[in-house]
C-alpha cells in the first residue's frame, strides 16, 4: 500500500513536466506540434519504422493482436492509427468493423491506400480525430488499442478518460509503447542507439531536424511500468498487467473496462 501511495504521488508530481513536445520554441500546443510533425514524416513513417526498429515493430504488434484473439472484439477501435499498420494486423481477428482515427491526415492518407491494397476498404474506416475528443458514443467498442501513442496525448488522463468512456463494459484496452531498457548492457547499448543514431538516421531520410529527437526525448519522461498501471487504475481500468518486451524496449499494458 505504501509503495502504491508513493508512486501515485511520483505521477501527481509529474504534472507538465512530462508534456515533451516536438519543438519547445514553438508557440503551438503540443497537439498542433504532433499534428503537423506527423504530416511531415508521413511518407517516410513507415520505411523508417521497419529500419530503425530492424522490423522488430512487426512482432509487437502481432502480439497485440494474439491478446485480443480469445476475446473476439466485434467493434475495435485503434487510437493513434498512424498509417495502419495495428488496424489492419487487427483484420485477422475478423472482427465486424474496425476505426482507426489519428490528428495526421497525411498519415490517414498513406493508411488508406494501404488499407485499399489490402481489399480491406470494408472493414477497416480510417478517421481524423482527437484521442482527447473521441467522437463516438458511451460504450461503443469491444477493444480500443493505442501503438505508440499515448506519448503524443496532450493530456494523457483525458484521453484516458475518453477511451475508457467509449469502451464496453468488459471490454479491452491494450497500449504498445516504448519503455525505458534497465539491464545491461543491453541499456548503454540501446541508449546510444535510441539517443544518437535513430535521430541521425530520421533527419538523413525524413529531412525532420526534431522528430527523431523528440522520441528518445518523450520516451525518456513518459511513464511506465508500475507507474502507467496506477495511471490506468486511476481513471478506472481493471486488472491491468504490463509486459516487457526485447529488454523492456517497449511494454504492452494490457487492462479491462
Amino acid at each position: 500500500m505504501a509503495r502504491c501511495l508513493i508512486i501515485k504521488l511520483s505521477v501527481y508530481l509529474r504534472g507538465v513536466g512530462t508534456n515533451i513536445v516536438p519543438d519547445i520554441n514553438s508557440a503551438l500546443s503540443k497537439k498542433e506540434q504532433v499534428e503537423h510533425m506527423f504530416d511531415g514524416i508521413a511518407g517516410k513513417y513507415d520505411f523508417l519504422n521497419r529500419l530503425l526498429s530492424f522490423r522488430i515493430d512487426v512482432l509487437w504488434r502481432n502480439k497485440v493482436v494474439n491478446l485480443l484473439r480469445d476475446s473476439k472484439p466485434q467493434y475495435i477501435l485503434d487510437v493513434a492509427t498512424g498509417t495502419a499498420d495495428l488496424a489492419i494486423a487487427l483484420s485477422r481477428l475478423q472482427p465486424t468493423k474496425i476505426t482507426g482515427l489519428d490528428l495526421s491526415n497525411n498519415m490517414l492518407e498513406v493508411g488508406r491506400v494501404k488499407v485499399a491494397d489490402k481489399h480491406l476498404n470494408t472493414l477497416i474506416e480510417l478517421v481524423k480525430g482527437d484521442s482527447e475528443n473521441l467522437p463516438f458514443d458511451d460504450h461503443t467498442f469491444d477493444a480500443v488499442t493505442v501503438a505508440f501513442g499515448v506519448r503524443n496525448f496532450e493530456n494523457l488522463t483525458k484521453g484516458l478518460n475518453e477511451i475508457h468512456r467509449v469502451l464496453k463494459p468488459g471490454g479491452h484496452f491494450i497500449i504498445l509503447e516504448f519503455s525505458k531498457v534497465k539491464t545491461f548492457p543491453v541499456k548503454q547499448f540501446y541508449h546510444l542507439y535510441f539517443s544518437y543514431i535513430t535521430p541521425m538516421i530520421g533527419k538523413l531520410f525524413s529531412k525532420d531536424t526534431k522528430a527523431y529527437s523528440y522520441l528518445p526525448n518523450s520516451v525518456q519522461v513518459f511513464p511506465e511500468g508500475e507507474e502507467m498501471c496506477v495511471i490506468l487504475q486511476s481513471v478506472g481500468f481493471k486488472n491491468t498487467v504490463c509486459k516487457p518486451l526485447s529488454f523492456g524496449i517497449s511494454s504492452i499494458y494490457h487492462s479491462v473496462k
